[in-house]
């Protein structure tokens, strides 16, 4: 039986430095998280509750369609909108963490986030997303059951890759070339699993992406550092000895740098001459803004690299899916170790993102995207842009982030005072991601920041730090 509509405990702060849509969807995961409003719980219309609020109802709907997006919320056509079964877990040690998170009073919490890999989820088409899973729902089944999944996937959404794959990044394949997997993080440990023995050694970038580095360990490779500057990977600082080396060429993770073709053909001929695999992570490929992207990596070789792709930074993390294109026996050995794993992605979802790949909604989203990051990339630009003495902004030609390179003491500092104001960064030593930030939010913590970050940097214009350790990441 249904929940009657409960009353959600909002309080919106029209002289606070967030949107009122970010601050009523950002109460509202709260509520849910703590145990405020349960899982089934119906919330008001959006009518309703603009007007006991007295905002728009726009503010309510543009804050409803996030929740939608993230999961948080689902509707009934003609019922209305509830809590999702699962998003509330109102167990007393998630409780205690949510009272242990309020400050006290008198401090800011962070209500602009600027933190890095985060995706602009309310930029997502409600229509086409709900389409895609009223596909996923009524798609036929099988003709008798299956009772092993393919580990490839399903041959259809594997054929809709094979043509996105070669129309966007250049990557000439067809679907026997393609694993669909959960993601970036799951395609690497897949090629983990199947190729590296305990005690390989297995290179990523320095610095680089954290979660390579505790896949890699967690499978008992020995991880090697590799130097990366402004531009990526020095592929003549490889160490000798690698099995393998992910690498982020398109925007490398953190700095931002994209690798340039001299050095793409010195990457392809070190791993020809030590039979060592290259696995190229497509980082932030879809979003460049100064010239066309170059292609993948892959293209220029396909028999020595590996690429991973994914739908986190293109539509949201949630979606939960990956693909991974690789020569014939890795991608035969990463098949017999997945079905050892019993791992899989789920049907519904496969069937989900060939909906939104196959009618075009995720090349057309794309391209609203890199308009609408463009502009967040424009303001934080300009309010960070011409800072005194060793500043300096890295990576800001694409991407979701751009690193701005200061003292290490000046950064810590101005990370801490940046969120006792409310504005969340990140320093490059703690990579995590809650909310996206809104286009005037972006505009207002740049501000903010450049407000902290002069009076510590002062006259004196200090040595600026090597490009290998900047210490704040924006986005």
């Amino acid at each position: 039986m249904e929940r009657v509509c409960v009353e959600p405990p909002v309080v919106l702060d029209r002289a606070a430095g967030a949107p009122l849509t970010t601050q009523l969807a950002g109460q509202l995961r709260e509520a849910v998280l703590d145990g405020r409003i349960g899982a089934g719980d119906r919330l008001p219309s959006t009518r309703a509750l603009a007007l006991s609020l007295g905002v728009s109802r726009t503010v309510v709907t543009d804050a409803y369609a996030q929740l939608y997006a993230e999961g948080w919320l689902r509707g009934r056509h003609g019922s209305g909108t509830f809590v999702a079964a699962g998003a509330a877990a109102p167990r007393p040690d998630l409780a205690a963490a949510g009272a242990a998170k309020r400050r006290p009073a008198g401090t800011y919490a962070p209500v602009i986030d600027l933190q890095p890999g985060v995706p602009w989820t309310g930029g997502i088409d409600q229509a086409a997303w709900r389409r895609a899973w009223r596909f996923a729902g009524l798609a036929e089944p099988t003709p008798s059951p299956q009772p092993v999944a393919d580990p490839a996937g399903l041959p259809e959404l594997r054929r809709i890759l094979a043509g996105y794959l070669r129309r966007s990044r250049g990557v000439s394949c067809c679907a026997a070339d393609i694993m669909v997997t959960s993601g970036v993080s799951g395609s690497l440990d897949l090629i983990a699993a199947a190729l590296l023995r305990p005690g390989d050694a297995a290179g990523i970038e320095e610095p680089g992406w954290p979660a390579a580095r505790a896949i890699l360990t967690a499978r008992g490779a020995r991880v090697v550092p590799c130097p990366v500057d402004e531009h990526g990977l020095v592929v003549e600082a490889l160490p000798p000895g690698l099995r393998l080396i992910h690498t982020t060429p398109a925007h490398q993770t953190p700095l931002g740098g994209r690798l340039p073709v001299p050095r793409r053909q010195a990457l392809l001929a070190w791993a020809r001459r030590t039979g060592a695999l290259i696995v190229e992570d497509d980082y932030d490929s879809e979003f460049r803004y100064d010239v066309a992207p170059l292609p993948a990596l892959h293209s220029l070789d396909p028999g020595v690299v590996a690429y991973l792709g994914t739908t986190a930074k293109t539509l949201t993390p949630e979606l939960g899916v990956g693909w991974l294109v690789a020569p014939p026996d890795v991608l035969d050995a990463v098949a017999e170790t997945r079905l050892s794993l019993a791992s899989r992605t789920p049907a519904a979802v496969q069937r989900a993102t060939a909906s939104l790949i196959g009618d075009g909604y995720l090349e057309r989203h794309v391209r609203r995207m890199r308009h609408e990051y463009a502009r967040r990339r424009s303001a934080i630009t300009s309010a960070l842009g011409g800072l005194p003495g060793p500043a300096r902004l890295l990576g800001d030609t694409a991407g979701m982030h751009v690193v701005l390179e200061l003292p290490a003491v000046t950064a810590s500092a101005a990370a801490e005072a940046a969120r006792a104001r409310g504005v969340a960064v990140a320093t490059l030593d703690r990579y995590f991601s809650e909310r996206a930030a809104t286009l005037p939010a972006v505009s207002a913590g740049g501000e903010i920041l450049r407000e902290i970050i002069e009076p510590l940097l002062g006259p004196a214009r200090q040595p600026a730090l090597s490009a290998q350790r900047p210490a704040l990441t924006p986005r």
